[in-house]
């Protein structure tokens, strides 16, 4: 092409798709990285986000190298200031030695990455943090309770809530694994600002409230959630996701059973 497109265009997402295909093609080919079978799980993009999965601090060497070598035939290079390592299995705390690009600029280890609006954090387990969430929801919560909050109705408070505010901490709950601490940790947070708005300190005051004003607990939330996710991770016709289409079938199966047994519980009460 001898002109190109304005960022934002329409057919912009599937020309730049095709103009960085060749990188996806370099890690397949090169037997390096992570596989499950014989898909290769050594890189995974969206846009200019790439991330890259290895077994070892060599083969993530490896892996960078070759990533960095077909970015610059596209006329691109890593920017090494945003870019991180990290390390997660039971020798997550072990020292690591340096990650380097071809020019010998070293590639920070660090103990949180984020991708996508996600934060994957080191462990002994794949683990994310909703640490970031929680805080941009209590500042999108804060915002609409100082312009509004002492004149708009309950009702219209809980509404914008509901649409502004509640999107921002369950982002990424659906892919994320999510124990009980976690659960209670976004409770926590709803809690809070449902006490702020009802004047109350008294729990069961906030739960009466959550079911007059139809607000979902956090656990029945994000598993409706994670259901919705999975339905639609199941539908999609994509090799990857196939390799995982039995775990999801099992974990919609186990989760569909929770919902049923709340409903039971709550019905009873």
């Amino acid at each position: 092409m001898k002109c190109g497109i304005r960022q934002g265009g329409v057919p912009s997402p599937h020309l730049f798709a095709v103009f960085v295909d060749g990188i996806i093609d370099k890690i397949k080919h090169c037997g390096i990285g992570c596989y499950v079978g014989r898909s290769c799980l050594a890189v995974f993009m969206y846009a200019d986000d790439i991330l890259l999965l290895a077994p070892s601090v060599v083969a993530l060497q490896k892996l960078l190298l070759l990533c960095e070598e077909e970015i610059s035939l596209l006329d691109m290079a890593i920017n090494a200031s945003k870019s991180h390592c990290m390390r997660i299995g039971p020798r997550c705390n072990n020292f690591c030695a340096n990650v380097t690009t071809r020019n010998g600029t070293v590639i920070n280890w660090t103990d949180s990455i984020r991708y996508l609006g996600v934060f994957i954090t080191k462990s002994s387990h794949f683990k994310c943090s909703h640490d970031s969430a929680k805080k941009s929801f209590y500042r999108s919560f804060n915002a609409i309770f100082g312009k509004v909050g002492r004149l708009a109705s309950e009702d219209i408070l809980v509404n914008l809530i509901r649409a502004k505010c509640l999107p921002v901490l369950l982002y990424g709950v659906d892919a994320c694994p999510m124990n009980k601490s976690v659960l209670r940790s976004l409770d926590f947070c709803m809690n809070c600002i449902l006490m702020k708005i009802f004047k109350t300190k008294s729990m069961e005051v906030v739960h009466e409230c959550q079911r007059m004003f139809n607000l979902s607990p956090m656990d029945s939330a994000v598993r409706h959630r994670k259901v919705n996710f999975l339905r639609k991770f199941i539908s999609v016709d994509n090799s990857v996701c196939k390799l995982f289409e039995e775990n999801a079938r099992h974990e919609q199966r186990y989760l569909l059973a929770e919902l049923n047994a709340l409903r039971v519980s709550n019905a009873d009460c």
